[in-house]
């Protein structure tokens, strides 16, 4: 039996490929198994008898955000590893924090991130972490969608590599397709170039992409090129990675002579950029959007996880990536209000390979609809809607999530989690999480 949705007499944020966005008033989105079947003016669409009926009036309904890199079970470690340098970060907080994780915790983690997104109107993430399974079964229950990368190291040996990539095959198109998957070799530092030959090969086998971290930041490529005499981007083509497909997160250290090589693999190449993590580490420069998108590559707005950034929040991302890269390019005019929504929408479903299904509110795409209201005195009087949804839009402004045809998140409240009950289990859990005095580390950093 056909599943039919209708959202009436809404505000619908247009979001086209390229220039400017709009928002067109009182518009009526017909969803049927799934999938947005038309959209347009209020009543005059097809017959929606026995439809269940959303009603969008006063609201104003984008494309489900997407969450371009994030590591959702470090909610985990949310506000425990402050104030430190990024060497300090990962050798003394977070990857000895690590250690101590289940994957039952992983689970918990996972819950909470998805709770999280979908209660700000992220209804899609790529992530990257350990016990992928334990995330996909949180995706599933939650009901949200989500690109779900393995983590790997080479000094798991290749057995593991083998075997996160079978984990990566097994997740992909699980949860009536809300799962995709990808190979999550962790970064160039940490995976030697015949494990990440081994993986660019996987990849175009399973016919998957490859999502990992490469020149994070201008120091990692500055190694590179010291030890090696090349950069990280060049590592990974050599090796095969952008060849199959990759999303790279950060790319902080991408520099110009990398940006040809990302230009010849523009069409299967994605860029998450994460402006909060590099702030608060101090680390210059950021992401270099501009020239990114002038060589063809996609880029997302990302959150990384929230043990660096503290929130899951894509609106409180893409608002600092306009800000970041207008002081970056010392422009005023550049990263416009319509090119930062696209970054979170379009953007970043092209980023994880998934801009034909998902990024825009259209006949014939999922139906991940998000309704925002705009009512608040902060937001108050709307002269822009499209610059009030960049600059002015908070995570409480949601009102309803639409995955997938589904509702998730009806007048504010998660429809599909017992927030109360997972939050205490998380709280019983956290003495045991953070104690770092057995002195081990997951790895060691040091790139």
């Amino acid at each position: 039996m056909m599943r039919r949705l209708i959202v009436t007499s809404c505000s619908v944020l247009l979001v086209p490929e390229q220039g400017s966005c709009r928002v067109e008033t009182d518009q009526d989105i017909l969803v049927e198994d799934g999938v947005i079947a038309w959209l347009g003016p209020a009543g005059s669409g097809p017959e929606a008898a026995g439809a269940e009926t959303v009603d969008g009036t006063g609201l104003v309904a984008v494309p489900g955000l997407v969450n371009a890199h994030t590591h959702g079970p470090m909610t985990l470690m949310r506000g425990a590893a402050e104030d430190v340098s990024v060497e300090a970060w990962f050798n003394e907080r977070v990857w000895p924090m690590e250690v101590n994780l289940t994957p039952a915790d992983i689970g918990l983690g996972a819950e909470l991130a998805c709770a999280e997104m979908l209660l700000s109107g992220v209804t899609t993430f790529a992530d990257h972490y350990f016990h992928a399974e334990r995330i996909a079964d949180a995706v599933v229950r939650t009901g949200i969608r989500a690109d779900i990368a393995p983590t790997c190291f080479s000094s798991q040996g290749r057995a593991a590599l083998e075997e996160s990539a079978g984990t990566a095959a097994a997740l992909h198109g699980t949860g009536d397709g809300r799962v995709t998957a990808s190979l999550g070799p962790h970064a160039p530092y940490t995976v030697e170039d015949a494990d990440l030959v081994r993986v660019a090969e996987l990849a175009r086998d399973l016919g998957l992409r490859i999502h990992l971290h490469a020149a994070e930041h201008l120091e990692q490529t500055e190694s590179s090129l010291a030890r090696r005499g090349i950069t990280p981007i060049t590592v990974l083509e050599r090796t095969g990675v952008l060849d199959a497909g990759a999303l790279i997160a950060h790319g902080c250290g991408i520099v110009p002579d990398d940006l040809p090589t990302l230009a010849a693999h523009a069409d299967r190449t994605g860029v998450a950029c994460c402006p909060k993590v590099y702030l608060k580490h101090a680390l210059h420069p950021l992401t270099p959007v501009r020239s990114l998108l002038d060589a063809g590559v996609a880029v997302g707005a990302g959150t990384d996880g929230a043990a660096g950034h503290n929130t899951l929040d894509v609106w409180e991302a893409m608002r600092l990536v306009a800000l970041t890269q207008k002081q970056a390019e010392r422009d005023a005019t550049w990263m416009t209000v319509s090119d930062t929504v696209r970054l979170a929408t379009r953007g970043g479903a092209r980023a994880l390979g998934l801009g034909d299904r998902i990024g825009a509110l259209e006949p014939g795409r999922a139906a991940d609809i998000v309704l925002v209201d705009l009512s608040g005195a902060h937001c108050r009087p709307v002269h822009d809607p499209v610059a009030a949804l960049v600059y002015s839009v908070r995570a409480s402004d949601v009102r309803t999530v639409v995955v997938d045809g589904r509702v998730v998140v009806r007048d504010g409240r998660l429809l599909t989690v017992d927030l109360p009950g997972l939050l205490a289990e998380i709280e019983a859990r956290v003495p045991a999480l953070l104690d770092t005095s057995h002195g081990r580390a997951v790895q060691h950093y040091d790139p």
